[in-house]
């Protein structure tokens, strides 16, 4: 069996940015995994602990990631898990948000971390960022993992956002104003008549909720927010909580 393996889920790369530098530097040798890659389920059932990272909405887990480990529910038990939360701007509670939900499956929660990275919500232009800003964003994020991974390697599991007073935060701050956004897919993504059919979107999309029908992409009502789509549009024709793209942005290795 496996000490540890990491898993993920990530929109616009935020999350697999984060947990890919935390595992180098606690060790090269832990593998990691996308909850989209079907070797995922296999994984986790073959590690002792999984470190888990995931972008939070609203406060709250993407609706793709609470079916993953609902669908799978029976290989969490006895399963240490450490949660790693990306967020834009706030979540209170985005580790202890997941860590609970784990725990109802038999986790054993060993600790979590948040990390601020660059918004993905890209059609709101108060959440527009510049080149300087999202740089200065991923350095502080960088240097945070390489803290935190020094504190693992000594056994020391941080326990961010995992207080009674975080899950507060978490509930009143943004949870109970926004719970119909994340419980079930959203039907709010919209692409325009700027769409070319390149298909990009179609090949993204994790929940295979876009399509072509004459060479124009067309969505379905299977949106779990990640924003993948919205921020590799060559023609910025899709949108989802605004009307118009003001930026995109990923975050690649």
């Amino acid at each position: 069996m496996k000490t540890s393996v990491g898993i993920y889920f990530s929109g616009t790369g935020n999350s697999k940015y984060c947990l890919e530098k935390l595992l180098y530097k606690i060790s090269p040798k832990i593998e990691m995994f996308s909850i989209e890659d079907p070797k995922s389920i296999l994984e986790i059932q073959g590690a002792e602990t999984i470190y888990i990272s995931y972008p939070v909405q609203y406060s709250n887990i993407p609706k793709i990631l609470v079916d993953f480990i609902h669908n799978n529910s029976g290989i969490w038990n006895c399963k240490k898990v450490f949660v790693i939360a990306t967020m834009g701007l706030f979540s209170g509670d985005g580790s202890g948000r997941l860590t609970r939900f784990l725990k109802s499956y038999g986790a054993i929660p060993i600790g979590g971390v948040h990390f601020k990275m660059p918004d993905c919500i890209s059609d709101e232009k108060l959440l527009k960022h510049t080149p300087k800003e999202i740089e200065k964003i991923i350095n502080e994020a960088t240097t945070k993992v390489n803290r935190i991974a020094e504190q693992i390697k000594e056994n020391h599991y941080p326990q961010q956002g995992m207080s009674f007073g975080s899950t507060m935060l978490g509930c009143f701050g943004q949870r109970l104003y926004f719970l119909s956004k994340t419980k079930s897919y959203s039907s709010k993504l919209k692409i325009s008549d700027d769409c070319i059919g390149c298909g990009l979107c179609v090949a993204l999309c994790p929940m295979k909720n876009i399509s072509l029908e004459n060479n124009k992409a067309i969505a379905s009502n299977q949106c779990t927010m990640c924003y993948r789509c919205i921020n590799q549009c060559p023609k910025q024709a899709i949108t989802l909580l605004g009307k118009q793209v003001f930026h995109q942005h990923t975050t690649e290795e």
